[in-house]
């Protein structure tokens, strides 16, 4: 009997050492395709968005005033913008449609659409990408945002 009861033991302490393992791979799996998708967002992010939020998404200067035309010019991206303050979908949907698409009223923006030079995939990619840049605090608020979002 209390040989039985040893290889209970010794059962359940083998299955929980597979379970913990099997977890810690499916961990280190997923933390690997985050990495992958980030590193994709940032080279999307290279050639589609930098050229006006900036290499080091710092965005242009004097961002908050309108240039002489109305428009204003690109925000950045970092903590010192206001990307963090909106939920994913309104941003994806501002990647893939543009602001003027998405503000409407005739509101008019230097900021296209790439709706048509990138997949949804990959719009989440570079979404995925600038999100990787901010600070804790940050992310944690514009994460809250996103789950008070959904419907």
């Amino acid at each position: 009997m209390a040989r039985n009861a040893l290889i209970l033991i010794a059962a359940v302490g083998l299955a929980a050492a597979i379970l913990i393992l099997w977890r810690g791979s499916a961990a280190t799996e997923t933390a690997a395709q985050d990495q992958a998708v980030i590193a994709l967002g940032q080279r999307l992010y290279a050639e589609n968005c930098a050229s006006c939020h900036g290499a080091d998404l710092e965005g242009q200067p004097d961002w908050q005033t309108p240039l002489e035309n109305g428009r204003y010019p690109a925000p950045p991206h970092d903590e010192t913008g206001h990307t963090w303050h909106h939920a994913d979908p309104l941003l994806e949907r501002i990647i893939r449609d543009g602001t003027a698409a998405v503000v409407g009223d005739g509101y008019e923006s230097d900021m296209p659409g790439f709706g048509d030079v990138m997949s949804d995939a990959e719009i989440s990619a570079v979404l995925a990408y600038i999100k990787s840049t901010w600070p804790e605090r940050e992310g944690a608020i514009q994460s809250r945002i996103t789950k008070d979002s959904a419907p």
